[in-house]
């Protein structure tokens, strides 16, 4: 099952907020009056697609995340982002859209280092405006996230739904389905036979999968290896043609490859970023019958690639079932 967060209600959100009380509550608090309005203009066919927030149980964390072993950036040019704010600023941005998404995708890597209940409970702080606007969000599993430490804070999940965290989300123009690569990139062999039969039970829908893993080596500014099955995915989604998208976190860029008819689109980390200068933000992803467009919206507005666009088409090789 997957890991779901769903809408709550403006009172359960403002009595929530008390406890985090200061600057947090009065402007969480202003954000959720303004989505309250909007509650009733939900498109099912828009999505939110975040991935990396990485936050910290210090809401001041400041973190240099160009700063790692063979960066090509020089000491004392390393440049650091306040996570808690990107995240913050990401949210913001979200309900100031019209109509607003119906659902928000986090893909994986939620918390900073290994998943600690602090940065989990920071974390959904964060993103419970977005629940009180009546979005519904969606969270898959990445290497620095802890699956029971999240369920701890879920108390609505029930014991049966407890285990591999991959699920489907059924909208009017494409489904969606969600893995999970876990802590070590991998998704296993029962985990990619469920994707398959998915799949094939449903042919007369395109389908866009995420994961938070990378099928494959990062071609980006910092060499990272990809999930150890990746092969095996890409194989099953090469010989679906209604498969169109695999959309991936992990590395930390906004890139975009395409094998035939399927995309392969890396999502930008919401917090740090590691190339000097490179792009954070998240993805407005608007479904339609025949596409599916995703545009970059980055945390600084004046960056080169704010408002970048990819399209993925959805209507070739269509099958019926």
């Amino acid at each position: 099952m997957p890991i779901i967060f769903p809408p709550i209600t403006r009172r359960q959100f403002v009595k929530r907020s008390i406890v985090l009380g200061g600057a947090t509550l009065l402007n969480s608090r202003t954000v959720a009056v303004v989505a309250d309005s909007n509650r009733s203009s939900l498109e099912p066919n828009r999505v939110a697609l975040l991935a990396d927030t990485h936050i910290s149980a210090d809401p001041d964390l400041v973190y240099p995340g160009t700063k790692w072993p063979g960066s090509p950036v020089k000491d004392g040019e390393h440049e650091s982002v306040n996570v808690s704010q990107a995240l913050e600023t990401a949210v913001k941005n979200v309900l100031a859209l019209d109509p607003l998404p119906a659902h928000l995708i986090v893909n994986g890597d939620c918390a900073l280092s290994n998943g600690k209940n602090a940065e989990y409970k920071q974390f959904l702080g964060l993103v419970e405006p977005i629940r009180a606007a009546g979005i519904t969000v969606h969270v898959t599993i990445g290497n620095h996230d802890n699956r029971e430490n999240l369920w701890k804070l879920i108390p609505f999940l029930k014991q049966e739904e407890i285990g591999l965290q991959a699920g489907l989300i059924e909208l009017p123009h494409a489904n969606l389905i969600l893995l999970d690569s876990g802590k070590k990139g991998t998704l296993g062999d029962k985990q990619l036979n469920w994707l398959a039969k998915q799949l094939d039970e449903r042919t007369n829908m395109p389908t866009l999968i995420f994961g938070h893993y990378n099928p494959y080596p990062n071609r980006g500014v910092r060499p990272i290896q990809g999930m150890r099955d990746g092969a095996s995915l890409l194989k099953i989604l090469a010989k679906r043609k209604h498969a169109k998208a695999y959309i991936y976190g992990h590395t930390h860029e906004w890139q975009h490859d395409q094998r035939d008819h399927l995309h392969l689109i890396n999502q930008p980390a919401v917090s740090y970023y590691f190339g000097k200068g490179h792009a954070h933000g998240w993805v407005d992803m608007k479904l339609t019958e025949t596409s599916a467009e995703l545009e970059l919206n980055c945390i600084n507005r004046e960056h080169r690639q704010h408002g970048d666009r990819i399209q993925v088409s959805l209507k070739d090789e269509r099958t019926k079932s």
